[in-house]
């Protein structure tokens, strides 16, 4: 069970670390480099459905990562702290369902109503600043469960 709660753990913030500092700005640059006709809309719709794909991850990783925790606590002993790291996992969880759901759904609207990339309005277009608010709180929100990941991470390795 310890295992469980531990590859979650580790995969949720593998993962949005990779994600965030290694694939989406690797994939802008490459699309840039091909000379395809609107490479940040292609950009983001290709990291877009990344992102799609791994919060059906991070999802697995909280129920793992939950289950395991109380598995842990009912089979005894209970893990230290068991209140504040099933707090922390539903903290976690939470920013991943509101970060999937209702901030994803709003940035797909808004891009299909913009049907051009975001940059290519003018600064102070409505459209645009509404896009990088919501940009600005989705990867906002993901520190939550990055944080989240290794705060559990450094209690398992203290039991």
């Amino acid at each position: 069970m310890r295992f469980a709660g531990l590859l979650a753990a580790a995969v949720w913030f593998g993962g949005l670390l990779t994600l965030g500092a290694l694939v989406a700005p690797a994939v802008f640059d490459a699309m840039a480099a091909q000379h395809v006709a609107d490479p940040r809309v292609l950009s983001g719709a290709v990291v877009g459905e990344i992102l799609r794909r791994f919060h059906l991850v991070s999802y697995g990783c909280a129920v793992v990562a939950l289950a395991s925790l109380v598995a842990r606590a009912v089979l005894g002993p209970r893990p230290r702290r068991f209140a504040l790291r099933a707090g922390l996992i539903a903290a976690m969880f939470a920013a991943s369902l509101y970060s999937g759901l209702v901030l994803r759904g709003q940035i797909d609207q808004l891009r299909q109503e913009i049907g051009a990339a975001p940059s290519s309005l003018r600064a102070d277009d409505d459209r645009r600043i509404r896009f990088g608010r919501l940009h600005a709180q989705a990867s906002a929100i993901q520190i939550v469960p990055l944080v989240g990941s290794l705060l559990l991470l450094a209690f398992e390795l203290k039991d």
